[in-house]
């Protein structure tokens, strides 16, 4: 590679035996050799080496424009990228060329014209794979001339040449990006006349600018994105296009926690001091990914619009920042997260659902601690037998002890601040809790955890009343909570 990057002229680039290739071969050919050397073809995604992934590469190896066709949060873009990853590391380019010119197969006037001159002495310089990707998202304003081109006057005023030159043209997008890969996000946000000028380049790989005779055989890879959401709320990709476009590749979210828990670990922002200082357990890790999969199964969320698995990622990143100001607060200097810390995971969720009108009615916040609650129960049979349902021939509640403590009308506050010594105390002061969840062979340094997980799964199942009052969660029994104290009669619901 050295040796070629040494080459600097047409004639150099002649000896070497560079031959001209189209990007889809150029595309085609490198995944050839990956597929065969076994090599990572699309590093850092998961989830979709059975489905999407196959279909890429088969469009790939077809010599295919592309429309990954997705709900949000899909990694529509991010596959995208990687695909310039198949592009050679270096390709020659005609020096000053506006259309990065093969110097073998050149197709602007500028070009023609200075080989013509120069001959074999005609410079060349050496793109590189990054530079050779271009990625536009469609907005309704986006104009023909944006990615088409259009008449430059400023240009033809100063190069003094009359407006049927072809001179005076200002390039669009797509012909600057000859010989890349480019990238055209939320398709059917893009006017459908503009739509409309994408079809020549697509069938038959040419552009023609501003009514000029002018025709450019470009050479491109698209790879187009689109929302099915969007067909109906803001736009369409137009019967023609679609056509155009040779495959349609649909994504999709996290088939298992397992691979939606790669997903949030690679792309949450942690930093090193919070990693040192605070420590997840892997429960709680596991409910941040149940919470993505409630979430979508909720009734109070639009399911067409679907929930990106940037919520994930940020509600990662809330829990380790509620927990860390916790820690703060306390004057520790570690700690290990907890369901309580689960409150500050709330924004995560209100800001990355869109809700039906049911869920409007509820509120975002009410919404949010239902999936929340529905992830918990999930998490909590993982662990613990079912309140609701004694196995046969099961003669002793399992819950009995914690039940009757509860019932002769102990509560117990848990505050969403209290430091480590406060919390277990607050666990430990209820009868038989311990004992329970050591029965299901936790870990010593997360039994807190568990005990805390106990309450939380039985408030879900509506053994004990759980309540939500400013800065702490209130568990108590239903009939004790009824029934009320002078002390606790001011106690309501926050969200009642």
């Amino acid at each position: 590679m050295k040796d070629i990057l040494q080459i600097h002229t047409l004639g150099g680039l002649k000896a070497s035996g560079y031959r001209p290739r189209s990007v889809k071969d150029e595309l085609r050919e490198n995944l050839i050799k990956k597929l065969q050397n076994k090599e990572q073809v699309f590093p850092g995604i998961f989830g979709f080496d059975d489905t999407v992934l196959p279909d890429i590469e088969r469009a790939v190896l077809s010599r295919h424009n592309i429309l990954l066709l997705g709900l949000r949060g899909q990694a529509k873009t991010r596959i995208a990228r990687l695909l310039i990853n198949l592009l050679d590391e270096y390709t020659p380019v005609v020096a000053g060329s506006e259309l990065n010119d093969d110097p073998m197969a050149p197709i602007s006037r500028f070009a023609l014209e200075l080989i013509e001159e120069k001959g074999d002495d005609t410079p060349i310089t050496w793109m590189h794979r990054q530079d050779r990707y271009v990625e536009k998202l469609a907005t309704p304003d986006v104009s023909i001339a944006d990615l088409v081109g259009d008449v430059d006057p400023i240009k033809a005023a100063n190069l003094r040449l009359p407006y049927s030159d072809e001179r005076v043209i200002h390039f669009g997008l797509i012909p600057r990006s000859h010989r890349c890969l480019f990238v055209l996000n939320e398709l059917p946000d893009l006017q459908a006349r503009i739509q409309v000028s994408l079809f020549n380049v697509l069938q038959e790989g040419d552009m023609q600018i501003r009514g000029f005779k002018l025709r450019l055989p470009l050479d491109v890879e698209f790879v187009f994105t689109a929302n099915p959401e969007d067909y109906t709320n803001r736009g369409s990709i137009i019967t023609p296009l679609k056509d155009r476009i040779e495959s349609q590749i649909t994504t999709h979210y996290p088939a298992t926690i397992d691979v939606g828990r790669k997903i949030t670990a690679q792309e949450a922002r942690i930093l090193d001091s919070q990693r040192e200082s605070i420590f997840i357990p892997e429960v709680l890790k596991d409910l941040i990914e149940e919470i993505a999969f409630a979430a979508r199964e909720s009734e109070f969320v639009d399911k067409k619009s679907g929930v990106s698995a940037r919520m994930t990622i940020s509600a990662y990143e809330n829990l380790y920042a509620a927990a860390e100001r916790r820690m703060l607060l306390n004057g520790e200097s570690k700690t290990t997260a907890r369901l309580t810390d689960f409150w500050g995971v709330i924004p995560a969720l209100t800001g990355k659902v869109e809700m039906v009108y049911e869920g409007e009615q509820e509120g975002p916040q009410i919404v949010a601690l239902t999936i929340i609650g529905t992830a918990v129960k999930k998490i909590f049979l993982q662990f613990f037998p079912n309140p609701g349902k004694l196995r046969k021939g099961q003669e002793r509640d399992p819950y009995g002890v914690v039940k009757a403590w509860f019932a002769a009308g102990n509560k117990v506050d848990l505050l969403h601040e209290l430091d480590h010594k406060a919390y277990v105390a607050a666990l430990e002061s209820v009868a038989g809790l311990k004992k329970l969840t050591e029965s299901a062979n936790i870990e010593a340094g997360q039994l807190p955890v568990f005990m805390e997980l106990v309450l939380n799964g039985l408030s879900e199942y509506e053994v004990l009343n759980k309540e939500i009052i400013q800065n702490k969660w209130v568990f108590r029994d239903f009939l004790a909570d009824e029934m009320g104290s002078d002390e606790d009669g001011d106690m309501r619901d926050l969200f009642n």
